[in-house]
């Protein structure tokens, strides 16, 4: 009889969870046992292994085999155990001395060749390890992502490979670190767009502070062009943030962008979109488009034709940053700190209030078009602004004193700098006491929000985003306390508030 005993991780929601692999061999007639909720891959396993082992040169064990996946009472589930559990039988069998996978953990699914394939979910897993101190092996497809990471990464393209290096025969070579590109973003410039200088300053406000924001207005006014040229105006992502957001693409077993890394992303769903497609789900469950937009924007067009039951799941994750899904086997929680860009038309038709065109909407037809966006999901929008047709002449002539997104992206820098040193956080996310105290408001702009919130019928929701935004623009103006001209312009930006 004999024991070897190897360090893994499992892969459910964000987490990346220990997974002990203990391979015990004793007497009795040949069998192959996998236990510790092991779902059908998990279970296939022992078809991979062997076959791997024995096209690798090894002799498999006629003994009664059982590999034990602890903790019991968790599923486990993919390839990634395949290379462990056939390391582990290779050791209980004295093919390489145990310690040799001490402080180790090891990824990987075996092809029937002894070939080593790419998994996904490699990235939150060697984060994990590189926190414990430990030292990782994986497939050489995934030794880009596991680098990230900052671990001491092995890295091999068959079963082979790996048996030798740790026999010690012929050793591996530490992976190098992979080499991150970080470029400011060229295209989408603010220049491009003619005119709407207040809806250019809306996006520059909604940028420095975080806030959520919605392009009401006529087709072919710009509105689109604007929400794809807000990530050219934040603020690049921290190392921290750019690994978190590269974990979710790593969790769906897509490539991670090394060039632009650090680029914010920003996700645009069609508008055909489902409710799990949006938020996640299915039966890993795995991230949606939500969490893909992590750290970055996600941006909605055409607001009112999305289903209303996906438009509502979006309510939590706006106010967490973090999104739950909840299955039989457990809950699931995926990152989802995302800032909300979205554009709609004012009417069914979309020429409401055009000056060059002519609406045939009812009344009745455009409450109905707009009761489509909810009153508790358009109070969690901060900026409301309304997107005009610009003049012929200035499409043609342009504008004097335009600014490129370079210019916006210097002052929107100097207000996240000024937030995160006050607070912490930006604006978008201050919360009660922390709200009033930051904003430092005297008895005149009370005086004209409580004015404004008897007028308009402000909910509670959006009165604490109204002082959001002022703090904002009193950021942006250098101020320490905001001011009734601070409360007057954060008014202005919400155009459907008393119109819903």
């Amino acid at each position: 009889m004999s024991l070897a005993i190897l360090n893994c991780r499992a892969q459910f929601g964000a987490d990346a969870p220990p997974v002990t692999i203990e391979v015990f061999l004793s007497g009795g007639l040949p069998a192959f046992t996998i236990v510790g909720m092991a779902e059908t891959a998990v279970r296939e396993s022992k078809d991979r292994v062997r076959g791997a082992l024995l096209s690798s040169g090894f002799e498999f064990p006629q003994q009664r085999i059982t590999i034990s996946l602890g903790p019991a009472e968790m599923k486990k589930s993919g390839g990634r155990y395949d290379l462990a559990i056939a390391l582990g039988i290779l050791a209980a069998k004295k093919q390489f001395p145990q310690d040799a996978l001490d402080n180790v953990e090891v990824y990987g699914e075996l092809s029937l060749s002894g070939a080593l394939r790419p998994v996904p979910g490699i990235l939150p897993a060697v984060l994990k390890a590189a926190a414990a101190g430990r030292k990782v092996i994986v497939p050489k497809g995934n030794e880009i992502e596991a680098t990230l990471a900052c671990a001491e990464v092995y890295a091999a393209t068959s079963l082979a490979e790996i048996t030798a290096h740790l026999a010690g025969h012929q050793l591996l070579e530490i992976a190098a670190q992979t080499d991150l590109v970080s470029v400011d973003p060229t295209s989408n410039d603010l220049l491009d767009v003619r005119g709407q200088q207040r809806a250019k300053r809306a996006l520059e406000i909604a940028a420095a502070g975080g806030h959520n924001l919605l392009f009401v207005g006529p087709p072919g006014t710009g509105k689109s062009m604007l929400a794809r040229r807000l990530p050219g105006i934040l603020p690049p992502m921290t190392n921290a943030e750019a690994l978190e957001t590269a974990a979710i693409d790593s969790i769906l077993g897509m490539p991670i962008a090394l060039n632009g890394w650090r680029q914010r992303p920003f996700r645009s769903p069609h508008h055909t979109t489902s409710a799990a497609a949006l938020v996640g789900g299915g039966p890993g469950p795995r991230p949606g488009e939500i969490s893909r937009a992590h750290n970055g924007v996600l941006f909605l067009d055409e607001l009112p034709e999305f289903n209303r039951r996906a438009l509502e799941v979006l309510r939590e994750p706006l106010e967490t940053g973090v999104i739950s899904i909840s299955r039989v086997g457990g809950q699931a929680e995926f990152p989802a700190k995302f800032q909300l860009i979205a554009a709609m038309n004012p009417c069914p038709c979309g020429y409401l209030g055009d000056r060059f065109a002519d609406c045939r909407c009812s009344g009745d037809r455009v409450a109905a078009y707009r009761r489509k966006i909810s009153g508790p999901l358009l109070d969690r929008i901060d900026l409301h602004v309304e997107v005009l047709r610009p003049s012929t002449e200035l499409l043609r002539t342009g504008e004097a004193g335009a600014e490129a997104s370079k210019t916006v992206r210097g002052r929107v820098e100097k207000a996240w700098s000024v937030q995160l040193q006050r607070s912490g956080v930006n604006n978008a996310r201050l919360h009660g006491e922390e709200l009033e105290f930051v904003c430092g408001a005297n008895d005149a702009c009370w005086a004209l929000l409580e004015s404004a919130a008897e007028r308009f019928n402000l909910s509670a929701r959006a009165h604490q985003r109204v002082l959001r935004v002022a703090r904002t623009i009193a950021d942006l103006c250098g101020d320490k306390k905001i001011t009734p001209p601070h409360i007057a312009e954060a008014l202005s930006l919400r155009c459907l508030d008393g119109q819903t």
